[in-house]
């Protein structure tokens, strides 16, 4: 029976009802997990930690720290990791670890639910016991287990509030889908050879999001002397205004002139930035902006905290960030 250590960091899963609403509550989580879900020892070696208790909107660079490290300093103990944690920013959470933790060769599965584990229709029990025996199986990934389907986890983003379907894998296939039987996909990676640990982040990153009419003069309030990149959620495949009152390439000018990284994101899920398409992009591109390729927003907010982190020369910003580091992007 393989050995599995399940994490928890919080999130809804770990709720309880109190007074009529739901309240993280560290102190019965473990015995709750055993009283619902007794069968668990049945699918493998259960040990469990507390490596945090946050509501996810709480959780930043910090936490990816130590769970990176809580992860690193038990691998060889276990054969894989489950993690506990809240929906609203998992995909953030398993996108930085991911950049964190380079060649692994055992199953990393971050999951969670819609719904307490003390409620009687909650999703929990179902994406805990999947994701655990997902843990056992050859699956050499930082992965989300949701809804009987398994994601890589720097490819996913949460696109559902209320459903039980709450994640999606716009630009890449799924991993494995869990039914009767769990069937693994032919995309899933290669196991490394060697785990490295580099969890460092540098929160430096400011995102603007476009929408018609935004008037360049308001993002006059960016300190450019703090800030080290700017994401810009373009329209369509990286297109932008760039004519009259409502030109923004000024502003692009403007933060490479500061030696800021400037990237280019798109408002659309599915498919890829290409800035050679359209007048805009390819103005942006001589300035020296960068394609997100086909990364999620999430993929490329924490790539680009996790190179920042390395204070690298531009010219060696750019190769990294325009390269395939751990399954997040097709390579340009």
């Amino acid at each position: 029976m393989k050995n599995i250590l399940l994490l928890q960091t919080g999130g809804t899963i770990a709720m309880q009802m109190k007074s009529g609403e739901p309240e993280l509550d560290p102190e019965t989580w473990g015995s709750l997990l055993q009283k619902e879900i007794p069968e668990l020892s049945e699918i493998a070696d259960l040990s469990v930690e507390k490596i945090f208790f946050e509501d996810s909107s709480d959780v930043n660079r910090y936490h990816w720290k130590l769970l990176a490290e809580s992860i690193y300093q038990r691998y060889s103990r276990f054969d894989g990791f489950v993690v506990l944690h809240g929906t609203d920013t998992m995909a953030y959470t398993a996108s930085a670890l991911s950049f964190a933790l380079q060649g692994i060769s055992k199953p990393m599965i971050f999951t969670g639910s819609q719904v307490p584990m003390s409620n009687i229709r909650s999703d929990a029990r179902r994406n805990l016991v999947n994701a655990v025996e997902l843990a056992t199986l050859p699956v050499p990934e930082i992965a989300i287990c949701f809804n009987d389907h398994l994601y890589r986890g720097n490819r996913s983003t949460k696109m559902s509030i209320g459903d039980f379907d709450a994640f999606a894998s716009p630009n890449y296939p799924l991993l494995a889908e869990v039914g009767i039987d769990i069937r693994l996909s032919n995309f899933i990676a290669e196991p490394g050879h060697k785990l490295e640990c580099n969890p460092e982040f540098d929160d430096a990153v400011h995102v603007v999001k476009l929408h018609p009419n935004l008037n360049p003069a308001f993002l006059n309030c960016i300190d450019l002397s703090l800030a080290k990149a700017v994401i810009i959620e373009a329209f369509g495949s990286g297109n932008f205004p760039r004519k009259g009152d409502y030109n923004m390439l000024p502003f692009v000018e403007k933060c490479r002139e500061s030696d800021c990284q400037v990237i280019l994101t798109s408002q659309a899920a599915y498919d890829s930035v290409d800035l050679s398409l359209y007048s805009s992009g390819t103005a942006a591109k001589k300035l020296g902006a960068l394609s997100g390729g086909d990364m999620t927003m999430e993929a490329t907010i924490t790539k680009t905290m996790h190179l920042l982190s390395s204070d690298l020369a531009d010219d060696q910003f750019k190769m990294q960030f325009e390269a395939n580091l751990a399954g997040e992007r097709n390579s340009d």
